[in-house]
């Protein structure tokens, strides 16, 4: 089964793997730093940027651990990550990618259905 994906905020906004980059880039540009994105199969994609690296996260399903997009070995640690409810966070950067491997990694997941096979990735337990 092919995946559509959406904008989970209420808008449903479709959203392709051509177009992903455009619609975050326009987001962040509006301030809105956090992202989440559903599919017709119920999976979730998390999005937070500081506008230079990413955390993302991809879920099957409630209750599921999830994967993150990891950057294994990168010290130091930044800051800058806007939740939709104002709180500011600061994560690893190891714990996050660069903000153009997090768009790529996305489009690939929303065209093929997973991540890129040559991205690092982690099961959060």
């Amino acid at each position: 089964m092919i995946e559509s994906w959406v904008i989970d905020d209420g808008s449903r906004a479709h959203v392709s793997s051509d177009t992903v980059r455009e619609v975050l880039r326009a987001r962040i540009a509006g301030g809105q730093h956090e992202t989440w994105l559903a599919s017709s199969s119920g999976r979730l994609v998390a999005f937070v940027t500081n506008n230079e690296r990413a955390m993302m996260s991809l879920v099957n399903e409630e209750g599921d651990p999830g994967e993150h997009a990891a950057d294994p070995g990168v010290g130091g640690s930044s800051e800058g990550f806007v939740l939709s409810n104002g709180q500011h966070d600061e994560y690893p950067n190891e714990d996050t990618v660069p903000l153009e491997e997090a768009f790529r990694s996305l489009s690939h997941i929303l065209s093929e259905g997973s991540w890129p096979p040559d991205t690092s990735w982690m099961v959060d337990r």
